[in-house]
């Protein structure tokens, strides 16, 4: 009766502290072998041809249609930087980011694929590159990769 309920008291409270610190993280797994292959695959499509033969970086930044531009800034955010982030910090609230910007790149390089694919006139676009396919299918990847992850997080206690 010395103290011990004051001890036991302060570690209990270590202990729950741990536990709220733990359920703040997210821990990828396997799935981040997946992410980081779709990260690699989202850069070197910046080197392969994207629209009339312009590469990714062209496309970046040089002279191209509005929404290949779109998609290329989103791709470069939501393909390579919010999951690198996420994956260094390991936040919910990273994951849940990385899978919406997933989501609103997902949707812009579909309709710069579907762009490139049609005109005005009765001829048919120049279609999209191989590069720009790639990075559509990355991103598509990582979409998906994130939104699971972020839709499992436990309950909180």
């Amino acid at each position: 009766m010395n103290g011990e309920p004051e001890d036991l008291s302060r570690l209990r409270e270590e202990i729950n502290g741990v536990g709220r610190s733990a359920a703040r993280r997210v821990d990828p797994g396997r799935g981040a072998l997946t992410i980081a292959v779709a990260v690699l695959a989202v850069l070197v499509s910046l080197v392969l041809p994207w629209v009339d033969g312009e590469q990714g970086l062209g496309v970046l930044f040089g002279d191209a249609p509005a929404l290949p531009k779109v998609f290329g800034y989103a791709a470069l955010v939501a393909g390579v930087l919010l999951p690198a982030l996420t994956l260094a910090l390991r936040r919910w609230v990273l994951a849940w980011t990385s899978a919406l910007a997933g989501f609103a790149a997902s949707v812009a390089g579909v309709l710069s694929i579907w762009t490139t694919q049609t005109t005005t006139g009765h001829a048919p676009g120049p279609g999209p590159g191989i590069g720009l396919v790639i990075a559509v299918v990355a991103v598509v990847v990582l979409l998906v990769k994130w939104l699971a992850l972020a839709a499992s997080r436990p309950e909180m206690q």
